[in-house]
């Protein structure tokens, strides 16, 4: 295995919710067979901020193999650039840039983003881990199927091997 980023320590082994939990899957969560369904189609793309365009698609198209698939002018600020890439099964992954806004540096703050996790099949996600070790970008490996890491704005990218819908052996849809 290549660089990888330091496990942090475990926040919050003090603290049991396992009742509170219990009562919320107790009056929210219904069986599979029991669950309406969603009023959605999936998701449309994700948007995220981007301080340099040439940067962002060297990183997602060139590293990360996501077809970049459309660029134009975002039609809300005039010069900015809205582009997207291909995630596959219908799903983008877009970005703007915003020239002379001072956005500053990416932070995960309460209602935004805490990392976008990505599901490859598995020989492609042993390959990406490898390119990222061939670049020297840091990463966490998580359970044998997850790797954490920064993209070129400090957005947290989580690639995962397990199928759409898993999680760690787990069913989530």
């Amino acid at each position: 295995m290549g660089e990888t980023e330091p496990e942090a320590p475990r926040r919050g082994a003090d603290i049991d919710r396992t009742a509170e939990w219990d009562e919320l899957r107790r009056r929210h969560l219904r069986p599979a067979g029991e669950r309406p369904g969603s009023s959605a189609r999936g998701v449309h793309h994700v948007a995220l901020f981007s301080h340099d365009v040439e940067t962002t698609i060297a990183f997602y198209q060139g590293l990360l193999e996501f077809p970049l698939t459309k660029l134009f002018e975002n039609r809300d600020y005039q010069g900015s650039t809205h582009f997207f890439f291909d995630l596959g099964n219908g799903n983008a992954l877009a970005f703007f840039d915003m020239p002379g806004l001072d956005l500053g540096p990416y932070a995960e703050v309460l209602g935004g983003l805490h990392h976008l996790a990505i599901s490859v099949e598995p020989t492609r996600w042993a390959a990406l881990n490898a390119r990222l070790d061939e670049v020297g970008i840091a990463y966490t490996p998580i359970d044998g199927t997850s790797i954490y890491f920064r993209g070129p704005d400090g957005e947290r990218i989580e690639l995962i091997a397990d199928p759409l819908g898993e999680m760690y052996g787990s069913i989530v849809l």
